[in-house]
């Protein structure tokens, strides 16, 4: 089976990320398991210096994998390969009733777009035919569906509509 995924986009400060973690929590309350992929445009590091996993990853490993009773993760250093696609990495995620992705705005799986107003950005809908709907924290003139951006059950209910975790939606969806 194919992993069903949904990505959120938005400009930087857009609420991205707070929607995430409201939908994550929204959707895993109503029985479904969720896990998400984000995509970071700048070196990161998930271990700290002087740390056992830090100093084999510097010291030269290709993969650190890091356990525990409570969880494990897997570091893998990419060196100077190239960043993997998308579905690369989603093909290394456990099944889950849904993949919530944020970021990785080029790619081609359906989205909704986080926007606010006060970051002085433009909407990134009108050139991306990908973004399905809008959560916005401002009422919007668009051809795409309009939710509150505070609005997470609605946002919810359209996402796992779309996805066919729930019945279709009537149209006209949230509306600001």
């Amino acid at each position: 089976m194919t992993q069903r995924i949904y990505g959120v986009v938005g400009w930087k400060n857009a609420g991205k990320t707070g929607l995430m973690e409201r939908l994550v929590s929204e959707i895993t309350g109503r029985g479904f398991s969720v896990s998400t992929v984000k995509h970071a445009h700048h070196s990161f590091d998930v271990d700290q210096p002087g740390k056992d996993s830090h100093r084999h990853r510097t010291a030269g490993a290709r993969e650190v994998l890091l356990a525990s009773g409570a969880r494990w993760a897997l570091m893998h250093e990419l060196a100077q390969e190239a960043e993997p696609p998308l579905e690369l990495l989603l093909s290394k995620l456990a099944p889950v009733d849904l993949v919530l992705v944020e970021g990785y705005k080029r790619d081609a799986h359906p989205k909704v777009e986080a926007f606010r107003q006060a970051t002085g950005n433009p909407l990134i809908a009108p050139e991306d035919a990908t973004i399905k709907a809008i959560a916005a924290d401002v009422t919007l003139d668009s051809d795409r569906v309009v939710f509150d951006l505070d609005d997470t059950g609605s946002i919810a209910d359209f996402v796992l509509s779309e996805v066919g975790l729930m019945p279709a939606l009537a149209e006209g969806g949230g509306d600001v």
